[in-house]
């Protein structure tokens, strides 16, 4: 059901980075009020927000490389941290909070998707430049194209995810009634079964397994 292209994995090592991906498979899932207290423990645990570090400045070397800005479109984790800092992290719910502590307090990339709304094999690949991406622009829903060579994440319907993990889609989103996710950890030169572990821990389902992708 997932799979990731040897050119994503290759193009990281042009640029001296190792990519590894996992997937927490969730299934059983209970959604429930938001957690703010996790969401404050994981931005004190995380240390000093503002200052560099090095597993987003690979994700840096990462963007440059297929033709982003990481100024402007940062990567998930990044742009989550700097929010973080200016105290702009709501709680939405127990699923989402989750999720978005345990990738503050690592700065490790993680996305959520609803398995019941993905068609056919979801795929790591850099894009074709055609294929559709379901967004919301102006306050209103929008579909837009991702640049040839993008690294995108994609099913058999089209983008899931643009820049690799910088902006979701709408049609594969966690809602309040998701029972069954995917929760994709992406790094670079670095060990996810930690922040991986955290997840599962934070997660109220009945079951929830770790799969590496690559």
């Amino acid at each position: 059901m997932f799979a990731v292209a040897d050119e994503v994995l290759d193009l990281c090592r042009a640029v001296g980075h190792e990519a590894t991906v996992l997937a927490v498979l969730a299934d059983g899932l209970r959604n429930g009020p938001g957690d703010p207290k996790l969401l404050h423990d994981a931005i004190q645990a995380a240390g000093d927000l503002s200052a560099p570090h090095p597993h987003l400045e690979a994700w840096r070397d990462v963007y440059r490389a297929f033709g982003a800005k990481p100024q402007r479109t940062p990567c998930s984790a990044e742009a989550l941290r700097k929010r973080a800092s200016r105290g702009d992290v709501p709680s939405v719910n127990r699923i989402v909070d989750a999720y978005n502590a345990v990738s503050i307090r690592f700065a490790v990339p993680i996305g959520g998707e609803d398995r019941a709304a993905l068609a056919g094999t979801e795929r790591l690949v850099r894009a074709a430049g055609d294929e559709p991406f379901d967004t919301v622009k102006d306050g209103a829903p929008a579909v837009e194209s991702p640049e040839p060579g993008e690294v995108i994440w994609r099913d058999d319907v089209a983008v899931t995810c643009r820049r690799w993990n910088w902006r979701q889609g709408r049609r594969t989103a966690l809602t309040g009634t998701t029972t069954s996710a995917v929760f994709l950890l992406e790094g670079l030169d670095t060990d996810l079964h930690p922040p991986a572990e955290a997840l599962v821990a934070l997660l109220d389902a009945d079951s929830a397994t770790i799969e590496r992708l690559a």
